[in-house]
């Protein structure tokens, strides 16, 4: 728990920030403004709650490791191991924990390891294509057959062939072309200032000056930001390839307005998971209807497109590794031809 008392003195007034989780010490700072001890607060409780959630896996991890001594373990025993050791060492953690604990609670979970086949996933497919779209089931699948190699090639998991080798996936969906209107730009904008954390409407604004995707913007470090030649260097990207963006007047504009650092992370405490949810409920308190943060760098990319860059300069800027990716966008360049020839 986190909490700021105000302790009134004849001279004036002080804040005490307070830090308390348990299992972690008590940490205790005096401040003399309110949003110095509430800075301190919110870095400070985030750092502790990190480190009661490592306390937490480790105890964990000794218990499943405890458990793994039976012969026979449940893929819901092995999806619990992977979660632990496996997914906070990735990029977009929260994200993939998050899919994790969902298939945790599906009967797939249940089975013996050593007894899984395709017919078990083939079941579990199609449930899930009842509620979701095929792109999100086939990241699905991408995560499992992650785990079972994993399984199969570090915990010496019994298992003759991955079932999910050659396995039958579905359509992904069509690509989306979802375009933000400037009225729903105010309004989202609008909405995102209501809400508790500061970060959304800066966050909101480089996605849309830059394209990034949703995970480069939260792991944005200072120490990697040259405002004077006005350009970002990503070090963590969906691709794996580090790549540098430039940085239009604005979003300059709204990266000084956050308070320069040195170093250290731009958007400090923020996750992608909380920041989803705070898009969600400011998508929704705009009412505006089906759109998605993806959606943003979709419009990015569409307006970059409209400044008359060549495609291989778009695909520098957006880190599209395969320029056929971009063809979705070539009727704009076309519409902007029509206009040109009259």
């Amino acid at each position: 728990m986190a909490s700021i008392v105000e302790i009134k003195r004849g001279f004036g007034v002080r804040w005490k920030g307070v830090v308390r989780r348990a299992g972690v010490p008590t940490q205790v700072a005096y401040f003399d403004v309110r949003d110095d001890a509430e800075e301190w607060v919110r870095v400070v409780d985030n750092d502790a709650r990190e480190r009661q959630n490592e306390i937490k896996r480790q105890q964990a991890l000794d218990a499943l490791r405890e458990r793994s001594r039976n012969e026979h373990r449940t893929f819901g025993d092995v999806l619990h191991r992977y979660l632990i050791e496996i997914v906070p060492h990735k990029r977009g953690a929260d994200v993939e924990a998050t899919r994790i604990k969902a298939f945790l609670k599906t009967p797939i979970s249940k089975i013996l390891v050593e007894s899984l086949t395709q017919a078990h996933f083939a079941a579990w497919r199609d449930a899930r294509l009842r509620s979701v779209g095929g792109s999100t089931v086939n990241r699905d699948l991408t995560i499992l057959s992650h785990v079972i190699r994993v399984a199969r090639a570090e915990w010496d998991v019994q298992l003759s062939r991955n079932p999910l080798h050659n396995f039958r996936k579905p359509k992904s969906n069509p690509p989306r072309e979802r375009r933000l209107s400037p009225d729903e730009e105010v309004a989202l904008l609008n909405a995102c200032a209501e809400t508790r954390n500061r970060h959304v409407v800066p966050v909101i604004v480089l996605a849309l000056e830059t394209a990034m995707r949703m995970g480069e913007i939260v792991h944005l470090d200072w120490s990697r930001i040259d405002l004077e030649r006005q350009s970002a260097y990503l070090s963590e990207t969906k691709t794996g390839v580090p790549r540098g963006v430039p940085l239009s007047t604005r979003a300059v504009e709204i990266l000084v307005r956050l308070g320069v650092r040195n170093r250290g992370r731009v958007f400090r405490g923020l996750t992608e998971n909380a920041l989803r949810h705070a898009y969600a409920r400011a998508v929704e308190r705009a009412g505006i209807k089906n759109l998605t943060f993806h959606d943003l760098r979709h419009e990015a990319t569409s307006r970059i497109v409209e400044k008359g860059l060549t495609m291989l300069e778009v695909a520098t800027i957006t880190g599209h590794k395969d320029l056929r990716m971009l063809q979705r966008y070539t009727h704009l360049r076309t519409q902007d031809l029509a206009k040109k020839l009259g």
